[in-house]
């Protein structure tokens, strides 16, 4: 009688043990064999064919078409999209880590592979009809590039307040308005453009165009001049009358809005890996500085300033990467919000280290640390500013908790 009693409390602690094991939330950074290759051989990519000439690029403002050219032909430029339009078919976390990557070796190529595949191609693959795919994705696979266009002088955060309109005229659309800071589009073939059918109606009357950049109506400003990424660039956009058929239309009519969050959740993904790409660059910088530079008779990397310095930048850099990957991998708002939130912030950080560990050397055009620092403060805005992703992540926190 003892044993069967011992037995059924031995399969009850079982039990308990299961339950218990079944809530647990599992995450693993373990990459698997096919993403261990796509990091390697987008690493070396980068140290052959970005790094040595990263600096160049940025102090001339030149758009790297070379390197994307090339990135194109190993696939990359449509890292996600279905093998049938000339994608390789990749996870987002193997595309957050060709960022990361490209990121580390020149942030400007980085953010513009970013925002290709996030923003453009990514869309078209996941929401586009048949015969979008065939005009606005095959080509987008193969060189050419493709842009989004949400942002406007008067809204930026605040995307249901757009101001460009589209109004239906028989199976077309004529689409009126300005955006800003659209990225490539001085170099684009294409652009996603959010438009509003009723303003009254806000987030609940926007629409989702596919519009080439050759249309008549279409007009592209001049580039801007930015202090960090300077090989990229990002101009104004003007649509005057610009008149699109009705199959240019990705989705139904007021369904706009939650496409361009569904997509900016993707974005804050490739930002945060380009955070980390370059907050990676900045404490590899740092440690290489700071085991050849003598300072009191000992290199930097001996003194114990150094060392909490570098600590701090190593501990940041983890942090980010982890919550990226988790976030690439666990697709939600809250998840992307967070990593952008902490990579931004990070990046920001740890270049501020790089420049204060090297001195006067950190400010000078000559070394690369004064880059790092101006490419990673444009982490904590583009793709959603700093403090709207500490927003939103509270306010799923507090829907999860049921405090709101």
């Amino acid at each position: 009688m003892a044993t069967i009693a011992l037995n059924k409390s031995t399969e009850a602690v079982k039990l308990v043990r299961g339950a218990k094991k079944l809530a647990v939330r599992y995450f693993t950074t373990q990459l698997t064999e096919k993403q261990l290759e796509i990091q390697k051989t987008v690493k070396n990519f980068t140290n052959e064919q970005l790094k040595p000439y990263a600096a160049k690029l940025d102090r001339e403002g030149r758009y790297p078409f070379k390197e994307i050219k090339k990135l194109a032909d190993i696939g990359f430029m449509g890292a996600c999209v279905d093998p049938e339009y000339g994608g390789l078919g990749y996870d987002y976390l193997s595309l957050a880590l060709a960022v990361e990557e490209l990121s580390r070796g020149c942030a400007s190529t980085g953010m513009l592979l970013s925002i290709h595949n996030f923003l453009y191609a990514n869309l078209v693959n996941e929401k586009g009809t048949q015969e979008q795919k065939e005009m606005f994705l095959r080509n987008f696979t193969q060189g050419c590039i493709g842009c989004f266009a949400l942002s406007e002088p008067d809204a930026g955060s605040d995307v249901a307040n757009i101001g460009t309109t589209a109004t239906k005229n028989g199976d077309h659309w004529i689409i009126n308005g300005k955006k800003s800071w659209v990225t490539s589009a001085i170099e684009g073939s294409a652009t996603v453009v959010f438009a509003t059918f009723d303003p009254a109606l806000r987030h609940k009357g926007i629409v989702c165009f596919l519009v080439p950049l050759d249309y008549e109506g279409v007009f592209r400003g001049k580039k801007e001049e930015i202090m960090g990424v300077r090989a990229a660039t990002a101009c104004t956009v003007t649509l005057e009358d610009v008149r699109v058929p009705n199959s240019f239309v990705v989705g139904q009519p007021g369904e706009g809005f939650k496409i361009a969050m569904g997509q900016l959740d993707q974005a804050r993904i490739g930002i945060a890996a380009h955070a980390v790409g370059i907050s990676q660059a900045a404490l590899d910088t740092a440690i290489s500085y700071a085991k050849q530079r003598v300072a009191f008779g000992k290199s930097l990397s001996r003194l114990p300033s150094v060392q909490d310095r570098l600590t701090e930048m190593s501990v940041m850099v983890e942090t980010s990467r982890l919550l990226t990957y988790r976030a690439a991998t666990q697709v939600t708002t809250k998840n992307s919000a967070m990593a952008k939130y902490v990579a931004g912030r990070n990046a920001a950080a740890v270049a501020d280290h790089c420049v204060q560990i090297m001195g006067g050397n950190g400010l000078s055009t000559k070394y690369n640390a004064e880059r790092h620092y101006r490419d990673a403060r444009g982490t904590q805005i583009y793709g959603g500013v700093t403090d709207i992703q500490k927003r939103l992540v509270g306010h799923f926190l507090l829907k999860e908790n049921d405090a709101l």
